[in-house]
């Protein structure tokens, strides 16, 4: 309970900011909107604040909230911690409320905040507190989608699939929705090893397609990846759940067959040339770097730069 009374250093006594600091180990609790503190002669009543942290951009973001607490009391709460923010200069509010005390969300909106995002049982409500126009981000406006194109190289097919919940039964790669915090090389193995039962590793990102007004990404735009990936098994064993069919494709007849779809043709045509004129041509690969953020790291997909030595021979040329 002693995370969410005090913040910032200062409380409110009657009509002024009393310091708290030097007598906090002194207090003691009177009522879940107050605590008093003893000052030798006389006990003087302070109001407490919500517990934050203050981010780089000089925001507050309050997690913490106690269980018991009455939507009126969680009103007051924020009344005075507002107050004593804004004293600070604070320039954004979060509060993360879970759902169990969805009840405060009234009590918040009431002072300007409104729900920016949700996920399962938390719901997180912002309040611009700056000067001018509201200057916080929005949420995530993409989804990301990832699927798998597992070429053999020794006789030039390539994994498909026919989706068992689509309107027309095209081939296509196996894929599906990114995790949070999942990779896009990981997402497309994953993926594959769900919908076929072939394992596979990543070799390169191939292309990317962007979507507005996306069905059923509810009101997201949508980023739909294809990588290369190389086979490590043969054996299908599809999902018969996901998928109507699966099965190793030739390249050339995917690229002209009418049985597919136009990013899944293009794609294939794009591997054909990979196939015959190397892949190094059409490969976006991934390199590792580290974040400008100590103990980070983050994935770069770029064409492969020509080695160091090759540079230096046409310099001097």
């Amino acid at each position: 309970m002693v995370s969410w009374i005090m913040s910032g250093g200062f409380c409110r006594v009657s009509s002024v900011l009393c310091r708290f600091s030097s007598v906090f180990s002194k207090r003691r609790f009177v009522s879940a909107g107050s605590v008093r503190f003893g000052s030798g002669c006389q006990e003087r009543l302070c109001r407490p604040l919500l517990s934050g942290t203050v981010d780089r951009f000089g925001g507050v973001t309050v997690r913490d909230f106690p269980p018991d607490i009455s939507e009126d009391e969680f009103e007051e709460l924020l009344r005075v911690s507002l107050h004593q923010w804004r004293s600070e200069r604070r320039v954004a509010v979060w509060l993360h409320v879970p759902i169990s005390l969805s009840r405060l969300s009234a009590a918040a909106a009431r002072h300007g905040f409104s729900f920016h995002h949700a996920r399962r049982d938390v719901a997180v409500l912002s309040l611009w507190a700056g000067h001018g126009a509201d200057r916080l981000p929005a949420f995530a406006t993409h989804q990301i989608g990832v699927a798998g194109a597992v070429v053999d190289e020794s006789n030039g097919k390539v994994l498909v699939v026919q989706d068992r919940n689509k309107t027309k039964n095209a081939w296509k790669f196996p894929g599906g929705l990114s995790d949070l915090g999942e990779n896009i090389g990981e997402t497309a193995v994953r993926e594959v090893f769900e919908e076929t039962g072939i394992r596979s590793e990543f070799r390169s990102l191939l292309s990317i397609r962007q979507q507005h007004n996306h069905p059923g990404a509810f009101g997201m735009s949508d980023m739909y990846l294809i990588c290369r990936l190389s086979p490590l098994s043969y054996e299908i064993d599809f999902c018969t759940q996901e998928c109507l069919r699966c099965e190793w494709l030739d390249l050339n007849e995917l690229a002209k067959t009418s049985e597919t779809t136009p990013i899944t043709s293009r794609v294939a045509k794009l591997l054909v040339y990979g196939l015959e004129k190397g892949f190094h041509n059409i490969d976006l690969t991934m390199e590792q770097l580290p974040a400008v953020y100590s103990g980070m790291f983050y994935q770069l997909y770029h064409r492969r730069l020509p080695e160091t030595h090759s540079l230096q021979n046409k310099d001097s040329k």
